[in-house]
């Protein structure tokens, strides 16, 4: 089984290579069934992992050793455990069903080949991060899927908004980045090694070390270890205040929204501290401000949701929320929670991301949902695997959204990390919130009258993804996009129901995930817990599915019956609507303080250092100095003698009076 590991990985990247340096040669067709064959190869491999680590065979070792330096070793490793193997499933499966998404929905692009190089290199790279058993493989997965999904946001490069995105994307990412690579230089220099193994059982022996940042005081290095780590899956799992890239990336093709923002990239910062559990478990610190930057990112991205107007951003400010849900999870020390929802969570997000796109192919690229309507007897498919989900996505009982969300929200309220109480408000609060904006899109794409009859499809704000509209009746996309819709509907609605018990409950992360006991907020809920059915009956009677239904029943009033409430309301609080719109002004302030200040700070260095030092004093100062000194020795080059003797005479006597100053 061993063999398989590396095959996991690589097959992906032989499909990029293939289809990216040899792409005009296989054409199009070759370039979408090497990359896909390669993605399939890494499922079926996964399964077969997964299959394997379920009979208690477990790996952690070394594939490739890249230098030695003194006693560290710099390696590529594996280690493939229940975490790992459930990462595998996710990520490859996600990938296997937008790959085949992209043949109908990227059919007209010039880009095609060059598209499905960059989204089997993206998986490549997601593979490596999760399969790593060192910081060194870690962050390399880690920059990589960053490079890649720079190149894949801003993949109409034509497009200035798309530059923008993503260079932003590229940018905000840097900082978070910038912590992490912080962190990962202070688990070398205290640990003397970049092997989880080594660092975890060296870890609670160094529970109590302490570091100078400045001045006397003394932190702790734990705790300072854990946030810098953290910082770096704010940047990649845009928690607040780093969450400003992942909107604006909603600028690149809808295949990679899903890509990015259901099973990988953004996930990845979630799977990084529920790996890290051994260091975070010893810092309440750093879990408690893990738990509240989940919980402000939560409740209000999730606001931020409920203005939008582009069918794309409001599924991605559901993910900024979703991804909130998550973080607060492991601030909570719920690990298994928080993967159980990753889990649950890239199933339904990829569905609704894909939903979003067949919508935009039915519509002839428009993605305003204020321009829809009544698209249900037009696109079936679409319409009930949008619906499922939704469903999901809300925490309806029985699907799998409800029981990783559910289990979430009771994490939170059993925990005592101080900031849990806030958090469990946010968690609570968001239940509404997200039934509110999520059936809001719902019901003004699919249900009510049709609103695309007079438009011809053109959408002033988006034109297309493509940079056109077209006009015409809308219509169900072809096979290749609604298939992967319905394959992904299928564990949005069972894969909880099957995967609770063991995930939640049973040994499935034993050994993988430490939580230290007085942290075991998952003890309460394994008290009260009687299985699947009971749980999803059970939460008829509780505060979230009420407030859940209140959020879809208001929505259905507000935008069905009486769609002039909403004007209303927004007339009546303008300036809260306007904090909405411009999403609570991070852009512009972020703007002002860091890209005018970066500006003014290098204009000022163009000034001061380039043009007053460098070139004013050491190039054109000396070249004057030179000149001056010519001007005046050329006085005495005149041919006459006397001019001559007196420059002797002046050397000499500067000779001997420099002698007689040092003897």
């Amino acid at each position: 089984m061993n063999g398989l590991y590396p095959v996991i990985p690589l097959a992906p990247l032989a499909g990029a290579i293939l289809a990216g340096f040899f792409g005009r040669l296989i054409g199009r067709t070759g370039a979408h069934v090497v990359t896909i064959l390669g993605v399939l190869v890494a499922f079926v491999c996964s399964v077969l992992v997964f299959q394997d680590v379920q009979a208690g065979n477990t790996f952690n070792g070394t594939w490739y050793t890249w230098l030695v330096a003194g006693d560290v070793k710099m390696e590529v490793g594996f280690l493939v455990d229940s975490l790992t193997a459930t990462m595998l499933l996710v990520v490859t499966f996600v990938s296997l069903m937008v790959h085949i998404y992209t043949i109908g929905y990227m059919a007209d692009d010039p880009g095609y080949q060059r598209f499905f190089s960059y989204i089997s290199l993206f998986t490549f790279a997601m593979l490596m991060l999760v399969m790593s058993n060192n910081f060194l493989q870690l962050f390399f997965g880690w920059e990589a899927v960053g490079l890649v999904s720079y190149l894949l946001i801003g993949f109409w490069y034509t497009r200035p908004t798309a530059i923008f995105a993503n260079l932003k994307a590229f940018l905000v990412n840097r900082v978070g980045d910038f912590g992490f690579i912080l962190g990962i230089g202070l688990v070398l220099a205290h640990f003397g090694s970049l092997d989880y193994a080594t660092v975890f059982a060296a870890a609670p022996s160094k529970a109590a070390t302490t570091i100078s940042i400045w001045g006397d005081a003394q932190w702790s290095m734990m705790t300072v270890t854990c946030i810098l780590l953290f910082v770096g899956a704010m940047g990649k799992s845009a928690q607040f205040p780093l969450h400003v890239w992942l909107p604006d990336s909603m600028e690149g093709p809808t295949p990679i929204s899903a890509l990015i923002h259901a099973a990988t990239m953004v996930t990845a910062g979630i799977f990084m501290v529920a790996r890290m559990s051994p260091l975070f478990e010893l810092s309440e610190t750093a879990l408690s401000f893990v738990l509240v930057i989940g919980a402000i990112t939560a409740l209000f991205m999730g606001f931020l949701g409920i203005v939008q107007n582009d069918i794309k951003r409001v599924v991605a400010y559901s993910t900024l929320s979703q991804l909130g849900y998550m973080t607060v999870a492991l601030g909570a020390s719920a690990y298994s929670v928080a993967i159980f929802h990753l889990m649950t969570h890239a199933f339904f997000k990829a569905l609704l991301f894909l939903a979003a796109g067949s919508v935009i192919i039915g519509m002839h690229h428009n993605q305003d949902i204020r321009k829809m309507g009544g698209l249900r007897k037009y696109m079936p498919i679409t319409w009930i695997t949008s619906l499922v989900g939704s469903l999901a996505l809300i925490g309806t009982p029985f699907l799998s959204g409800f029981y990783s969300k559910d289990s979430i929200i009771e994490a939170v309220g059993a925990s005592h990390i101080p900031g849990s109480g806030f958090a469990y408000f946010a968690v609570l609060a968001g239940v509404f919130v997200t039934a509110f904006y999520s059936f809001r899109m719902y019901f003004l794409v699919f249900h009510g009258k049709e609103r695309f009859a007079d438009d011809h499809g053109h959408d002033d704000h988006h034109a297309d993804d493509h940079g056109h509209g077209h006009g015409g009746t809308p219509h169900e996309s072809p096979w290749v996009v609604t298939v992967p819709l319905v394959l992904l509907a299928i564990p949005s609605v069972v894969i909880g129901f099957i995967a609770i018990e063991p995930m939640l409950f049973g040994d499935y992360f034993k050994g993988v995930i430490h939580v230290a006991e007085p942290h075991e907020a998952m003890a309460d809920l394994r008290h009260h817990f009687h299985g699947a059915t009971a749980m999803a009956i059970h939460a008829f009677g509780t505060a979230p599915f009420w407030l859940a239904l209140a959020g879809v029943v208001l929505s259905w009033f507000f935008y069905l019956k009486r769609p002039d409430i909403p004007a209303a309301l927004a007339r009546t609080f303008k300036p809260l609507h306007t904090l909405l719109e411009n999403k609570y002004y991070f852009d512009e302030i972020y703007n002002a303080v860091f890209a005018s200040g970066a500006r003014a700070i290098g204009k000022g260095l163009w000034r001061g250092g380039d043009v007053a030092l460098i070139d004013g004093l050491f190039v054109n100062g000396s070249a004057k100095l030179v000149g001056w000194f010519s001007r005046l020795i050329r006085r005495f080059q005149s041919g006459y003698v006397y001019h001559y003797a007196f420059v002797m005479i002046f050397g000499v006597f500067t000779l001997l009076t420099l002698w007689f100053v040092r003897t």
